[in-house]
């Protein structure tokens, strides 16, 4: 089962959704379950766990194409190739070049060149990082490399180290709805999505659950912060018959332990309770499946 962890916006609580519903599983249901933060750009998860121990790391990298400007004859035939608008050429001045923020690494341009002026080479991507959190199989983090736009090309490389044996996976997306949230989200068996009670959570919750729609993806919603803001989401989900997983209730004790990464250390009864009932609804969809 793989279960990710989405929201529509920045703030509304996914992390803490991910790594509470995480340490939930392996403490009451099944201990062979994974953690993995797909949120590339800035991962949090590990943060957590006060005795993660760093078990394995790895560079990914990325092939970049190069243009040999003294081979290159500047028909533009590589740039008329290229979906993404990566390459620049500009005969009068013999100039040619590749962008490799806008590349995807597709070889497109590869093939086109006739006169073999263009090659690859590898640019670092980001790293992938294995964790022993003391709680079931670790974590398993993405790392993106400073400065790098290709969220979406290392999210899949993250994605190939989950293990098939694993009987449940969670996977926390990174916020928004573009396309590393896509890829993400793209072979779950299900999706929470984190809210607020609150008209920027609306907002963005009800795009999301847009997208889901569009691809087909089962999901439910979980109102973080419950008590705050109005009633309105609530409205929403009742109109739409999407179902409400749990609310989590907001306290200014909670938020200050989060703020301290201690979380997982003081979890209210209410709230771990919360979080048990939760995993109990998406142990019985499994079942049904």
């Amino acid at each position: 089962m793989k279960i990710a962890i989405a929201s529509g916006k920045g703030g509304t609580g996914k992390t803490t959704v991910s790594v509470n519903l995480y340490s939930t599983f392996a403490k009451f249901f099944d201990k062979n379950i994974t953690l993995i933060d797909c949120d590339v750009e800035e991962p949090n998860d590990a943060l957590f766990f006060k005795n993660r121990k760093l078990i394995s790391e790895k560079e990914v990298q990325q092939i970049i194409p190069e243009i040999n400007t003294e081979a290159c004859t500047f028909c533009h035939k590589c740039a008329d190739w290229c979906e993404f608008n990566a390459i620049t050429i500009i005969k009068s001045v013999a100039f040619a070049e590749i962008n490799k923020e806008l590349c995807h690494s597709c070889g497109a341009c590869l093939v086109a060149c006739e006169y073999n002026a263009i090659t690859e080479h590898p640019h670092p991507l980001g790293v992938i990082s294995h964790f022993d959190t003391g709680i079931g199989n670790g974590l398993i983090e993405g790392r993106l490399e400073i400065g790098s736009s290709m969220q979406t090309m290392l999210i899949k490389e993250v994605k190939k180290e989950i293990s098939e044996n694993n009987a449940i996976t969670i996977i926390d997306a990174p916020p928004g709805t573009s396309c590393p949230v896509v890829e993400t989200v793209s072979d779950a068996n299900y999706i929470i999505l984190v809210t607020e009670p609150t008209p920027f959570g609306l907002h963005d919750l009800k795009i999301t659950v847009d997208l889901l729609r569009d691809i087909k993806k089962p999901f439910g919603v979980i109102v973080n912060k419950a008590g705050l803001g109005s009633n309105e989401v609530y409205k929403f989900l009742d109109e739409n018959n999407i179902e409400l997983l749990g609310k989590i209730p907001f306290t200014k004790a909670y938020a200050k332990n989060y703020a301290s990464g201690t979380i997982l250390e003081n979890v209210p009864e209410n709230i771990e309770d919360t979080y048990r009932e939760i995993a109990e609804k998406l142990v019985t969809k499994q079942l049904q499946q």
